[in-house]
């Protein structure tokens, strides 16, 4: 069974329709990568999918429950919907991390936040809080920051931050993590550090999407791929049926001018 499934997905903004009836699925513990042109449609898709933009009409479900339909209107309270948003994470281009905060407190606001709402929560504060920062600091050793903790946003280089922003999102323990781009604002010596973490996740069967520009690493890493053109998908299968024998002629295009 699907552990997302994204159904007709129509986004447009003023007069210019961006996302021209998508619809994809995603198998537990894979891997999928979205690919396309500048302009295509791909951060929109995904900034959909995590409620940073809202569709226009469509059906979104994780792991079995409708997180977004447009032909039944929400009745959920705002604690339900958000309980439904945590099921994803999203890791940004520009990592936004909080900078007042250090490390361990960017990993740990949002589990303190949540915790909060916990019928318990007062009686067993200090155990609860506790288990937040045992957590964070395993996510944060398992991306090499250990020794970062204290530090704040301003004392790390990009792919440390970038390294946090994972942590961060992973801290919620989302069904699926998103990936926009994770790399685009790395210089390029920082960028392999992130993805070998994205490797090492994908070895672990976290599931994954990830819009990347990175087409080696997105063969490598990938079990399916979408590539979209003028907001529409030109082309999906295999990663490796994609990238050796692609079918239309938008991606052999596409594919060429990235040799060039």
């Amino acid at each position: 069974m699907a552990i997302l499934e994204v159904e007709n997905i129509h986004k447009s903004f003023g007069k210019s329709e961006v996302l021209k009836g998508i619809s994809f699925s995603l198998e537990k513990g894979n891997v999928l990568s979205v690919i396309g042109s500048s302009g295509s449609g791909k951060t929109t898709l995904l900034r959909c999918i995590n409620f940073l933009e809202t569709a226009d009409v469509g059906r979104i479900t994780v792991d079995g429950d409708t997180i977004f339909d447009s032909d039944a209107p929400s009745t959920l309270s705002a604690r339900e919907r958000r309980d439904k948003q945590l099921k994803i994470g999203l890791v940004f281009q520009q990592f936004n991390l909080f900078p007042q905060y250090n490390v361990l407190d960017n990993v740990t606001l949002a589990p303190r936040l949540r915790a909060k709402e916990r019928a318990d929560y007062k009686q067993n504060k200090k155990q609860i809080i506790g288990e937040i920062e045992v957590k964070a600091k395993e996510l944060l050793d398992k991306m090499g920051l250990s020794d970062k903790l204290d530090h704040y946003p301003c004392q790390l280089s990009g792919g440390q931050q970038q390294r946090v922003s994972i942590a961060r999102a992973m801290a919620l323990e989302p069904k699926i993590l998103f990936f926009d781009e994770p790399t685009s604002a790395l210089d390029p010596e920082l960028t392999g550090e992130i993805l070998k973490v994205i490797r090492e996740l994908a070895k672990e069967h976290m599931t994954m999407v990830i819009v990347t520009h990175e087409m080696t690493f997105a063969k490598e890493v990938s079990d399916h791929i979408v590539f979209m053109d003028r907001g529409v998908i030109a082309e999906e299968g295999r990663a490796q049926d994609l990238f050796e024998n692609p079918q239309s002629e938008r991606l052999k295009a596409f594919l060429n001018n990235l040799k060039n």
